[in-house]
């Protein structure tokens, strides 16, 4: 994949097919660190012990429209060849949390890409699913959480035109105000 959102989409898309009704997902760049980490956290059906040893195997999936799964080895390739690590929690019934650090300043990190887009999409496109996104750059953070949207606007569908434009709206004005436009 070109750029990390999409590597955070395909996660947290498993994350929706586990069944999770509350995915989080952090975005923390810490230059002073030089790390990229990244957190998709959900409350799914979660995997056994076998599975989460699988998971990075790419000639394996547990869905049965295909008979491969690159997006989780890719994610792991992507972090480990930056120097960085990338773990797997996972407890059956309880939910799955993957971590993936990037080394920052690594010639051979992607960039982070178009996160407002993923995270809108994700909202949007799962109005079952709660989400929370915790953007952090440096010392500067801000949070969605759709539970909270929720409450303000009831019945009305996150797929409204107005509604989802004020979600992208939401999303570019709070990281530009949080990373000033970096690119990264």
């Amino acid at each position: 994949m070109p750029e990390i959102s999409l590597n955070v989409l395909d996660v947290a898309e498993n994350s929706t097919r586990a069944g999770a009704s509350l995915v989080t997902i952090t975005i923390d760049a810490d230059f002073t660190s030089d790390r990229l980490s990244i957190v998709i956290d959900d409350n799914g059906c979660g995997m056994t012990p076998q599975q989460v040893e699988q998971v990075t195997d790419p000639f394996f999936t547990s869905r049965t429209t295909r008979k491969v799964g690159l997006g989780v080895p890719f994610f792991k390739l992507a972090a480990e060849s930056t120097g960085g690590s990338f773990t797997i929690r996972s407890e059956p019934g309880v939910g799955t949390t993957v971590t993936a650090v990037f080394v920052l300043s690594h010639i051979d990190r992607m960039p982070l890409g178009d996160i407002n887009t993923t995270i809108h999409t994700l909202v949007i496109y799962h109005p079952d699913t709660d989400f929370v996104y915790r953007y952090r750059y440096n010392d500067r953070s801000f949070t969605l959480d759709t539970r909270e949207f929720r409450q303000v606007l009831g019945d009305i569908p996150f797929a409204s035109p107005e509604i989802s434009a004020y979600i992208m709206d939401y999303l570019s004005e709070n990281k530009l105000e949080t990373d000033g436009g970096a690119q990264y």
